[in-house]
């Protein structure tokens, strides 16, 4: 199994604070900083531009593990490339091609994920696992920070977790939504590597650093 990974969510940071924020996780033990892309349209909310990502790089030299919840998404890749992005991670839903949308991805050097949200079978990456760097399970509908946590993906988890280790595949599995001091355990029991959280990580009654120790530690 490999070391537990937090990735925290900025999407629960103060906003009006972001770059300190930010510093505040260089800091902390984080392993990767979280970046939720949502359009209004894929997902009902709307979120961060390329723009904004390209100012707050700066920030930190931490891995910009970027989700893209947004359609067409194959038209934004290089965008999101350009402003810093180190992983993007799309979902099927948002492509015509998935196979020729993670090509894309990887022309510009950067490592490649597909979410699944609750309801997508995990038979839908067939014909890609051996291109991607990494699985992002939903764990909550995407769209918004706070949700309640759904067990029965978990068993999505597990399945990946069975198929990656017998196949010997270098894949990360990143789980998102309701991610706390309760249900990590559950996500790294099922095979979980990478954990995104953020209201956990920022609004915990501990520090950021010590949320995320706690996190891990489960």
């Amino acid at each position: 199994m490999n070391q537990i990974k937090i990735s925290p969510s900025i999407l629960s940071c103060d906003f009006s604070e972001i770059g300190n924020e930010i510093e505040k996780l260089n800091n902390s033990g984080a392993d990767l900083i979280h970046i939720d892309v949502m359009d209004g349209h894929f997902v009902p909310n709307l979120t961060f531009g390329p723009p904004v990502i390209k100012k707050i790089r700066k920030c930190s030299k931490l891995p910009f593990d970027v989700h893209l919840m947004i359609s067409p998404v194959e038209k934004y890749i290089q965008n999101y490339a350009e402003a810093g992005a180190d992983i993007i991670t799309i979902h099927p839903e948002a492509t015509d091609n998935l196979s020729r949308s993670i090509d894309v991805i990887k022309s510009f050097s950067k490592k490649v994920g597909v979410s699944l949200n609750p309801e997508t079978p995990v038979s839908i990456l067939d014909d890609v696992l051996n291109k991607i760097d990494l699985i992002l399970i939903m764990s909550v509908h995407p769209g918004f920070a706070g949700q309640k946590f759904i067990p029965e993906v978990l068993d999505k988890v597990k399945f990946f977790r069975e198929k990656i280790d017998n196949e010997k595949l270098n894949i990360d599995i990143e789980i998102d939504g309701g991610i706390n001091f309760e249900t990590a355990p559950l996500a790294i029991k099922a095979g979980a590597n990478i954990l995104v959280s953020g209201t956990t990580v920022f609004e915990g009654g501990n520090s950021i650093s010590e949320n995320i120790e706690k996190l891990r530690k489960h």
